[in-house]
């Protein structure tokens, strides 16, 4: 079974995002909230992906980054769902939001813990080295979409 995204239109749903963000970045890898939630979360694009009884338990968001370019972030899975497909899930909907708005080129910032993750879904990483975004060891990686 597919695992079903939502896009995010509705407070509740955008409540819904920020309450996994707050789980993951917050509670459990000690990001400040005042780094984790920004006022880019007012213009990005967000989705969520639903467990099968359709509570939300996977976010992320996309926003525009340069000339045919979109940036993922803040791609979070509650830790009981992760393994599941649904991370996977938030991406393919975050690229499919982002070929809708005309980006052919996707980048993000990756935790090297999930480098190989974003790998398997096509994404190479180009940063040199390793850098530090709120204390955390990330790697920037791209992905171009098929023409």
């Amino acid at each position: 079974m597919a695992i079903r995204t939502v896009r995010v239109t509705t407070p509740e749903q955008m409540e819904a995002a920020f309450a996994i963000r707050r789980k993951v970045f917050i509670e459990e890898q000690s990001v400040p909230p005042e780094e984790e939630l920004d006022a880019l979360d007012q213009t990005a694009a967000h989705v969520l992906a639903l467990d099968p009884g359709g509570r939300p338990v996977a976010t992320g968001r996309i926003i525009p980054y340069g000339e045919r370019t979109g940036k993922l972030q803040r791609i979070a899975v509650l830790s009981e769902f992760r393994g599941g497909g649904y991370g996977r899930a938030v991406v393919e909907a975050l690229e499919e939001i982002g070929r809708s708005m005309g980006f052919s080129r996707f980048v993000l910032g990756a935790q090297t813990h999930a480098e190989a993750f974003y790998r398997k879904l096509g994404y190479r990483t180009t940063s040199p080295e390793v850098f530090l975004d709120a204390g955390i060891p990330h790697v920037h990686m791209e992905k171009i979409a098929a023409e």
